[in-house]
This record gives C-alpha cells, structure tokens and sequence, in this order.
C-alpha cells in the first residue's frame, strides 16, 4: 500500500500536465489556418557574446490574441529558430542556454552562433498566430564603446528625462527580468564617465540597486552605465545596459506654446508676380506626458494639405533646443504671387499638449521700383568712375597743371621777388648748351617764365658770395642741375649750391632738382643734403625728353611757380582768380607807397648834404672873406645876407619836393587797378632780365643825384603800370 500511494500520486501528476499546460512545445508549426504577421521589426535584441540575453514575443502583448486571463482556452507557445544562412525552421528545446519562461526565451548566455531569426508562434484548437523577431549577438571587438574606460554595450541607450532643480529615481533597464531570473536578488554597479562607485555627492547617490538624483543641474547630463550580475542555475551570469540622462526645463515653468513672429501688426511686403516668403517662429515648450507638437500655416482656414494649389508649400525647421524647449520656425513659400491673394487671410498657428494658438500675417504690396533704369543708371556710373580712374591715372600730371592753372595763386602778386627760377649749373660747354639752349629757353619762351642766369644777370664788381645769395633770394625757386661736375670741388656751381642749402635751411628758397646726370656715384655732403631738401626731383632722359608734352617738362612744371596754362601775357592774367585779383592792387599801392617813403628818404638825404655842403662852403667862404674883406674893404654883413638867402632858397626847395611827394601819395591812393599786373616788355629789352638791376655794385661810388632820378624813374614808371 505503501508502493502504491507514490505510484498513484505520479500517474495523476503526469495526467494533469498533459491535458492544460500553460506553455507548451509542439514539433510542427506547419499549419495551414496559422496567420503569420510577418517580422517585428521593434523586437529585435542586440546582445554581446559571452551576456545574458532574452527575447519576449509580441503576440502576448495584444489582447485581441492572447491574455493570461484568458489561459483556460487552450493556447500553447512554441519557439522556433532559423540560424544565420539557413532557411529551415528547427525548434528550440529547452536546454541549459536556451530557458522558457512564460512570453521570454532566455539565452543564458548568448554566443556568436545564436544570431539569427526566431519565431514565436501561439495556437489552440481553433486558432494560430506567429511572428518573427531577429537576435543580434555582437562579439566583444565589434562593440565600440564611447570611451576606452567605458563598458561596451550591445543594445541602444535608453533616454531618461529629469526636469533641472527636480529628482528622479533610475532603474536599470531588464533589471526585473532578471530577478525573475535569478536564483538570488541580482546586483547593479552603476558608472559614469569612466567613473566608478562610489563617484556620488550628495545630489546623486545608489540607493541598493537604483541611482537616484535629488537635485538635477546640467553637467550631471550624459551616458550612464548600469552592470546587472544574478545568478542561475550555478551560473554567474551578466548584462550591460546605457541611460542617457538629458535635464529639461523644470515643471513650474510655462507649458504653453506662444508665438514669437510675426508679432501683432506686423506688415509683410509682397511683390506682384514674384515670389512670396512669409516666416513664422514659436517657441514650443517640452510636455513629459506627451511630447507632441505642431506649428503650421493655414490660408483661409484650410491647411496647406486640403488647399490643394501648388503655387502654397511650407518647411519646417528647429532654430534653437533649449532643454528640450524648442523655437520652430516655419516657412510659407507663395511662387508667383498675385494682388487677389492680398484678400487672403494667413494664419500661423502652434500647439503641443498643454496649448494652441494662432496669429495672422498682415500683407501688404510693395511698390515696385524700376530695376532696369537703376542698373543701367549703376552701370553708366560705373562705366563713367572707370573711364575717370582711366584718365587720372594716364593725365594726371596735366590734370593737375591745370588744376593749379585754375585755381592756383600766382606768386607773383604776393612777394616782391623779380625772377621765377634761377638756375645753378656746371659750367662745362655740354650742360650750358643744355641750360642756355633747351632749359633757359623753353622756360622763358614757351612757359612764360622769368628765369636769372647769374653769368647773364649780374653785374661784374661787389664780393661774388654776397652777389650769388642777392640773385638767389630775388628767385622764387632754385633749379639745380645735378651732375658729376656740378659738386666739383672749388667750381661755382658748388659756391651756388652751399649757398642754397644755407637759404632752403632758413625757410628763404625751395630747391628743385633736375637730374642731367647721376650722382649716386659722387661723394660729398651735399648729395645728402639735396636729396633730402629738393622739394621735387626730375631726370632728363635726353630725346625721349624733348617733347613738351613728356612727363620731365610737366613735372617740372608742377615744381615750379603757378602759370595759366594758355600763352600771352594777358591771357595769363585773365586767367587769375579774383583773389589774385585783390592781392595785385593791393601790391601795387604797398610799391607806390614804398616808392613814395624812398623818395623822401633820398630827398631828406640830399636837403642835408646840401646843407651841410653849403654851411661848410660858407665857412671856408668866410674864412676868406675875411682876408678878401681885409683888402677889399667888403662889408661882412653883405656877405652873410646873400649865404643866408641861398640856404631860405634850398629851403624852399624842400618844401617844395615835399608838397609834391604828398600830392603824388593822394593821387595813388585812389588808384583803380586793371587785370594787367604789368606792361609788356619793350621790344628792345630781354624778358628773363630783371626790372631793375642794381647798377652799382658794391665798393663803387654813386652820384646822390643819379640815384634820386633813377628812384624817381622807377615810382613814375609803377605809377604809370598803375594807371595803365
């Protein structure tokens, strides 16, 4: 009886599983009323070689096909296993890797081999379903981990979202299949940035096999690593899963979408027959619950989807991610816009799901401006710059010449300076033929200018240094003409240039240089010197040269005084500007003045000379009186009355000259000044010659009297260039 009860006990057992399993395996799946759903593409696992794996079958997920409660009716599952490049189904047994548990297979653990596709199907009496998944198993080099300190990891991360300033409590992913598992309560190890536990403060911590964070701030972001360890079947068995933690903006704040642009009363400009773009930007804030969110145009209260016209399209795009907070802009393109869409109404409108909102766009027509007259306007003005940059840059030296002939002062009417230029040379046959053929008469001749030549304008007597510096400083400018010889030691030219350089130190003279032949090659000081003083430097480059119209004669007529540009002495004065004008009757009353205080000067000089003449006459006269009134019996009073009345005559005299100057000084003063500053020269006399030479040098006696007639000469003949 004892035997019989164990027996008894077994076959009842035995009798029990077989009628109603929970989960059964059958060896044939082909069956024709099985409705197959093809392969979930969602169940696909990923798993590292050598770790704990597991598949779950989506059919218990729907409830139409199978639910625990409904178990009575007779559904069984069976697993099915289709390896890497084979085509025939093979069922899987149960077996120390491969683990059934209720919806799961378990790979325990998971080998390259088990890559493949398996099926889950679930059938009774009356119906059957089955579905496909795909098992992935990586070995350890295929899986590249973000960092060589962090753990490599088979399936993709899974993302936990903690508002900033709020906590969260994070579990590891499979960490409650795994306990289903396990033989004993699994343990977690939880990393985070190649950094292990304990790396917690007091705003995160492990609390058992959980991280939890208290307070969420933003460099707590990023890739967290959790490691689970269990234990089955005397296995020691392991899986790694990745959270990526990402901080949103915290719950208390505005949930509610708001329109950014176009904000009230904005205007958009259209054009006619061109193309449209209306913007439109919103901020949309993050919704845990529910993340969805929209922005989009509507014309006439229809969308763009049930308007139906080609010419309407819209683009999205994301313009800024704050915390999951977005601003979306949304782009309305109108192609060949037309007047009646001004009637249209276009709204923009954003919702997530915590609001909505709508704004309309205000259009407006823009005026159209004549783009082909602006660009045919912009291209003359740009053909016109070109052709003016052209023409500078080839004319520039006669475009200034005439320039200065317009607008520049004529020196002339502002010093008392007799010469234009005077020229210092070697005095060698070669560079006076150049100077006295070429230079001096081109100059005088065709330039119109008043050239001194010291060998031709000086007079001979007087100490030659003080001559040369008189000449010089009655010049407006000093033309050097450079070559080897000019710097000979113990020349003349030499004399001229050190007393040039003397003047151009005291501010009195501007040198000009004109380079006949180099003296680079030539030592001395004054090389130095003139290159630094030489207010403008030419080279004479022989034939090529020669035309007035090269560019050696312009410069050098840039470096020299103002002339108009057209010949003939009153052409040249018409030319003048009105300032020039006011500067030469203001110059010709300060000569005639000048003149008029020289003439009493030399007036004032001779009444005492003949003063004194006369006294010491009458003394020596009265020396001999006396002997001749001795032997003559001549009365002394006789002879003192008739000095006395030549000495009232010489008086009267002087009064006499003195009433003339001052009746010549009023009739000056009221002088009326004409556009010719100066007569033209007489046809007998040479035009580079100076006005009014000094015709007594120095050391040589003068007669007072011929001194007096030639002053007078020349205030008579100022005077008369006045009246002219």
């Amino acid at each position: 009886m004892a035997s019989f009860v164990p027996a008894f006990l077994l076959l009842l057992l035995t009798l029990m599983g077989g009628t109603r399993p929970s989960v059964s395996q059958s060896t044939d799946s082909a069956d024709p009323m099985c409705h197959d759903w093809g392969v979930f593409s969602k169940g696909a696992v990923s798993a590292l070689e050598g770790e704990a794996a597991w598949l779950s079958c989506p059919l218990f997920s729907h409830p139409s096909v199978y639910n625990y409660s409904t178990q009575s009716t007779g559904h069984n599952l069976f697993w099915y296993q289709i390896l890497e490049g084979q085509d025939l189904e093979q069922p899987i047994r149960q077996s120390s890797r491969f683990c059934k548990q209720r919806e799961r297979l378990w790979v325990l653990p998971a080998e390259a081999e088990d890559s493949g596709q398996y099926i889950c199907l679930l059938r009774n009496k009356s119906s059957c379903s089955k579905i496909a998944m795909r098992l992935k198993v990586l070995r350890r080099g295929q899986a590249t981990p973000a960092s060589s300190c962090e753990p490599s990891v088979a399936p993709a991360p899974t993302t936990a979202l903690i508002p900033l300033q709020e906590g969260k409590t994070l579990d590891c992913p499979g960490l409650k299949d795994a306990a289903s598992m396990s033989d004993s309560s699994p343990t977690v190890n939880w990393s985070h940035k190649c950094n292990q536990h304990p790396f917690w403060n007091s705003d995160r911590q492990q609390r058992e096999s959980s991280l939890r964070f208290y307070t969420m701030v933003d460099q707590y972001q990023g890739l967290y690593y959790c490691t689970v360890h269990f234990q089955r079947g005397g296995k020691q068995l392991n899986f790694t899963r990745a959270i990526n933690v990402t901080a949103i903006n915290p719950t208390r704040m505005s949930k509610t979408p708001v329109i950014l642009h176009p904000y009230t009363d904005r205007v958009f400009h259209v054009k006619s027959h061109s193309r449209a773009t209306l913007a439109c930007q919103a901020k949309v804030p993050f919704v845990v619950e529910d993340p969805s969110w929209d922005v989009w145009w509507t014309v006439d209260g229809q969308t763009l989807e049930k308007l139906n016209d080609h010419r309407f399209s819209q683009s999205s795009r994301v313009l800024k991610d704050d915390h999951m907070d977005l601003t979306v802009e949304n782009v309305l393109e109108i192609q060949d816009f037309q007047t009646e869409d001004l009637q249209r109404r276009f709204n923009c409108s954003v919702k997530n799901a915590k609001g909505f909102e709508s704004r309309r766009a205000v259009l407006e027509e823009e005026a159209s401006l004549p783009s082909v007259e602006l660009g045919c306007g912009l291209g003359v003005t740009l053909v016109l710059m070109l052709l003016l940059f052209v023409v500078y840059h080839v004319f520039w030296l006669e475009l200034l010449l005439l320039y200065r002939s317009w607008f520049g002062t004529d020196e002339r009417h502002t010093d008392e300076k007799d010469f234009d230029v005077y020229i210092s040379y070697a005095r060698n046959g070669e560079e006076e033929q150049f100077v006295l053929s070429t230079l001096r008469g081109v100059l005088e001749n065709e330039f119109g200018y008043s050239v001194c030549i010291f060998d031709r304008d000086s007079l001979p007597g007087g100490n030659l240094s003080d001559a040369i510096l008189q000449s010089m400083q009655r010049s407006r400018r000093l033309l050097f003409v450079f070559s080897p010889a000019f710097l000979m030691e113990k020349s003349f030219s030499l004399l001229e240039c050190r007393l040039g350089l003397y003047l151009q130190r005291g501010r009195q003279a501007s040198i000009v240089g004109v380079v006949y032949r180099s003296v680079s090659k030539v030592a001395g000081v004054e090389v130095s010197q003139l290159r630094q003083v030489c207010v403008s430097t030419v080279t004479w480059r022989g034939a090529r040269s020669e035309p007035r119209s090269s560019r050696f004669w312009l410069r050098l007529r840039l470096a020299l005084p103002v002339r108009p540009l057209a010949l003939g002495r009153r052409m040249i004065d018409s030319t003048s500007s009105h300032s020039d004008l006011a500067a030469l009757a203001l110059q010709r009353v300060q000569r005639i003045q000048s003149c008029n205080r020289a003439g009493r000067a030399n007036q004032n000089h001779r009444n005492r000379r003949t003063s004194s003449s006369l006294s010491h006459r009458d003394q020596r006269a009265l020396a001999r009186g006396r002997g001749s009134l001795r032997r003559t019996g001549t009365p002394v009073g006789q002879v003192l009355e008739h000095r006395s009345s030549d000495l009232g005559t010489a008086e009267d005299r002087r009064e006499e000259l003195k009433s003339e100057t001052e009746h010549q000084e009023d009739q000056t003063a009221g002088l009326e000044t004409d556009s010719s500053p100066m007569p033209a020269n007489d046809a007998g006399s040479s035009p580079n010659h100076a006005p009014f030479p000094d015709t007594h040098p120095k050391g040589q006696y003068e007669d007072p009297t011929n001194r007096d007639q030639n002053q007078q000469l020349i205030c008579s003949r100022r005077s008369g260039e006045s009246s002219y």
